[in-house]
């Protein structure tokens, strides 16, 4: 027996390559805890779904070892692991009705046809599809689809529920519909999610945990609020939400914070030294676009440039203003709309400025 507060899943030092030279996952080393709603997200290629698949028992791991509850199951076949799996493409048995194809699950696992109709029927009314168990799934919705896949993968109330980009053939509207909806199944049923996407936004509305891949390798393993406000290199800054970059050098550091030279002579800019290679190292700055203030600032905060404002975009709670600063043309500011107005123009110089712990000095 595991010791229920050991984590739930545990990859090993694992690696997987397809050729037997290049490795899409490379020496991965992570933990799911219990209860966890754990999201891989990274760009295409970045190693996140071959881990689900090898998970989810579809990919067998080069090297290394994957274990659920504490028990190995590298050499366990997909179907003898008990974890439910939601896919993009929905995978329902068309020739089915919506409740044939949530009994299938326990059917399979031997239990009794008054208990399949109870559980079969309480599922669904999570979902809110009570009354659609006698619908075939080419009579529903795309959503009302995706809603019956993940009642299906609930059903037999397994451990743990892998889930790959379930929601991307939906529109935006009911995307969003389907994220929070998800996300309360997982408050109300406590069971260990690891969810699969590339879309960040998804990932930090729904995620207790995000582990962030580039390149075979978990860049960050943080909550959203922390991989948001604190990444630890330039890739997730980049990654996680909309970031600004400047490029300079480190000519002093002093304590938690450095000095950076600016390229194109924009001067000194104060940061939080976070992750660089040390006085005269390149080095890129992130600073995310809301907490740069635009106008009259001098004296304000510890950072101040000149720059142009070169566009305008309005929209609604905000505006999007792109400026002109030390040759960089494509420097955000979201200016908040409190007041239904905003006292800039296109074309005006103006001063922009920020605090020195807003703008991270990370990897060059």
């Amino acid at each position: 027996m595991s010791d229920p507060n050991d984590p739930l899943v545990r990859f090993i030092e694992v690696q997987k390559s397809y050729d037997g030279e290049s490795l899409v996952v490379k020496n991965l080393n992570l933990d799911v805890a219990r209860g966890e709603f754990m999201t891989m997200l990274g760009p295409s290629g970045s190693g996140k779904t071959t881990c689900l698949m090898m998970l989810a028992g579809f990919e067998p791991a080069t090297h290394g070892e994957i274990t659920l509850a504490g028990e190995p199951i590298n050499n366990v076949a997909p179907h003898k692991r008990g974890i439910g799996m939601v896919f993009q493409n929905y995978a329902l048995f068309p020739h089915m009705t919506v409740a044939e194809n949530l009994a299938f699950p326990l059917e399979v696992r031997g239990v009794g046809k008054s208990e399949i109709t109870d559980k079969v029927n309480s599922t669904l009314d999570m979902v809110r599809l009570g009354g659609f168990g006698d619908r075939r799934p080419a009579q529903l919705s795309g959503g009302q689809q995706q809603r019956v896949a993940v009642a299906r993968s609930l059903v037999f109330r397994p451990n743990l529920v892998l889930m790959d980009e379930p929601l991307g053939a939906l529109d935006k509207n009911l995307r969003e519909e389907m994220q929070y909806e998800i996300k309360h199944i997982h408050e109300e049923l406590q069971v260990t999610m690891v969810y699969v996407t590339h879309d960040q936004s998804e990932a930090l509305t729904m995620s207790n945990q995000i582990a962030v891949f580039d390149d075979g390798v978990v860049q960050q393993l943080a909550t959203p609020d922390v991989l948001y406000e604190k990444p630890v290199n330039a890739f997730v800054a980049g990654f996680i939400g909309e970031n600004n970059r400047l490029f300079g050098r480190v000519k002093e550091v002093s304590g938690d914070f450095c000095q950076v030279e600016l390229e194109g002579g924009g001067g000194l800019i104060k940061a939080l030294s976070v992750n660089h290679g040390g006085v005269g190292s390149r080095t890129t700055l992130s600073l995310r676009p809301e907490r740069v203030t635009i106008g009259a600032i001098e004296g304000q905060t510890e950072n101040a440039l000149e720059a142009k404002v070169e566009e305008l975009i309005y929209l609604g709670d905000h505006i999007r203003s792109r400026i002109s600063l030390t040759g960089n043309d494509e420097f955000i500011v979201k200016v908040p709309n409190s007041h239904g107005h905003v006292h800039l123009k296109e074309g005006e110089l103006t001063q922009i400025g920020w605090e020195a712990e807003d703008c991270r000095a990370l990897d060059g």
